[in-house]
């Protein structure tokens, strides 16, 4: 891209004075502006992969081991109504890093699309504003070589998995640190079913489980960083299964304390790889609180999207979709809705729960205002730093969510308030029926009350026309 569109793109996004791309002498003058201190917090954000809506003790799991994420929870706010954005992985992380939705996005379903340089993340507005960005895990928003890099979208640092079948994985020949591959010890049979599975495959000799080294890799990260602020994006890659793996496909080194369960294999695979990365998260806690960082750390923990069916995963077996229908690949609530703890002592009040309505997209404005710099224009977050704070009642509201899928024939869905609007096989029938739920009685979306409600429907019929912009990559009907 061209200097003079980019400073096209950021006049439209609302970023003034930017004579080529972003000036880090205008960001830091706008924060100054708005009464940056010097406290700005550290913000740490963790982010599961396909784990579910239930599938945490603070969320209603009775059987998998939770208790530091459920301390976390009981430490400060648990979100009831809170988002992914999307169904799958790279569009949900699109939306966490850009503060768009998937009608707007650039990337808006799991092909391999990088970012732009146009594309302004989240990471890129910290570091413009001093802080050390790092991001540990899986990226999925652009391959080696390309413009959609973590390093060229505003990270310092970065190690992990590029591509999402890479990370399909956990005991690959290579990561990425930065932008040269890190090798590791395992070795891999790329050759799966008759068909090259590069990346990805299945390991042959498993030495170096990868969660383990992001784990150890965070814990590294926030004490190098521990004396400036820093913003660290820890992508996990559990409890997603290796696809490639068929039922051996919960990959963890040991079944933990679910060895001598009566279970299937891939179910204790499923829950010891659940608790692994909750003891990791009590690791990553304590080493908050003996940095002296914990009053100065907002931590949030989240999902990219609802629980599996994959590698012999079995969302049904701890109902990991919790009360909700659905599970990954789906826009009925299990698919969609995903857990979501903020902790930040001092600032958020201890064992809170929020129902405030609240999406991924909203991650990007909401540091922008913890840190005293204005948002792009145009995005479609809005920052729950009040709800956050406990002032709710200054909490602005979403008018409404909407998420497009582009696979299983088009999907798309709507929330709005209490209302939950979704559309199935819009490749065939663009204008297709609209199912309608009412989600304060009917949580589990089981009654289907659009012929009662036509006025609603209408509404969220005008609001699935209107929520998008055509793309170039992920066309839709009547692109």
């Amino acid at each position: 891209m061209s200097k003079h569109s980019r400073r096209d793109f950021m006049k439209r996004m609302g970023i003034a004075a930017a004579s080529v791309g972003m000036s880090s002498l205008w960001l830091n003058a706008a924060g100054q502006a708005a009464g940056m201190k010097k406290d700005r917090p550290n913000i740490i954000f963790i982010l599961a992969d396909d784990l579910g809506y239930g599938d945490l003790g603070c969320y209603g799991q009775k059987t998998i081991q939770t208790p530091n994420i459920d301390k976390m929870a009981s430490e400060g706010v648990r979100f009831t109504d809170h988002y992914a954005g999307s169904t799958v992985c790279a569009p949900s992380r699109c939306c966490l890093m850009t503060g768009l939705h998937t009608g707007h996005a650039w990337v808006r379903g799991n092909a391999r699309v990088p970012l732009r340089p146009s594309d302004v993340t989240v990471a890129e507005l910290l570091k413009q504003a001093g802080y050390t960005t790092g991001i540990i895990g899986k990226w999925g928003l652009g391959e080696p070589d390309t413009t959609g890099i973590p390093n060229k979208q505003g990270f310092d640092y970065w190690f992990g998995y590029l591509n999402q079948r890479h990370a399909h994985n956990y005991y690959p020949e290579y990561l990425w640190r930065n932008e040269e591959k890190f090798e590791l010890k395992n070795e891999v049979d790329h050759i799966i079913g008759g068909k090259d599975r590069t990346p990805g495959g299945v390991a042959t000799k498993r030495v170096e489980y990868s969660h383990d080294l992001f784990a150890a890799d965070a814990l590294r990260f926030i004490e190098k960083n521990k004396d400036r602020p820093f913003f660290l994006y820890l992508a996990l890659t559990i409890p997603h299964a290796n696809n490639e793996a068929g039922n051996k496909g919960m990959e963890v080194p040991s079944f933990g304390p679910y060895a001598d369960k009566d279970w299937p294999d891939p179910q204790k695979g499923h829950a010891a790889m659940i608790t692994r990365m909750d003891g990791d998260v009590g690791r990553l806690m304590a080493k908050i609180k003996t940095l002296g960082l914990d009053e100065k750390t907002l931590v949030m923990f989240s999902s990219d999207n609802g629980p599996h069916k994959e590698g012999g995963g079995d969302p049904a077996f701890f109902n990991a979709s919790g009360p909700l229908r659905g599970y990954k690949r789906a826009v009925y609530e299990g698919g969609i809705r995903v857990p979501m703890i903020a902790r930040w002592p001092g600032k958020i009040k201890v064992g809170s729960t929020s129902q405030h309505i609240s999406a991924f997209w909203d991650f990007l404005p909401t540091c922008c205002e913890l840190i005293g710099i204005k948002a792009p224009r145009g995005i479609d977050g809005i920052s729950i730093v009040p709800t956050l704070l406990g002032r709710g009642a200054q909490q602005r509201e979403h008018g409404y969510l909407y998420w497009e899928f582009h696979e299983q024939g088009k999907k798309q869905a709507v929330r709005m308030g209490r209302w939950k609007g979704v559309r199935l096989n819009a490749e065939k029938k663009p204008d297709g029926p609209i199912e309608l739920y009412d989600l304060q009685e009917d949580l589990g979306e089981n009654n289907n009350i659009a012929d009662h409600h036509p006025e609603i429907v209408k509404k969220i019929e005008g609001y699935m026309k209107t929520a998008r912009t055509p793309s170039e990559h992920f066309k839709w009907p009547g692109d």
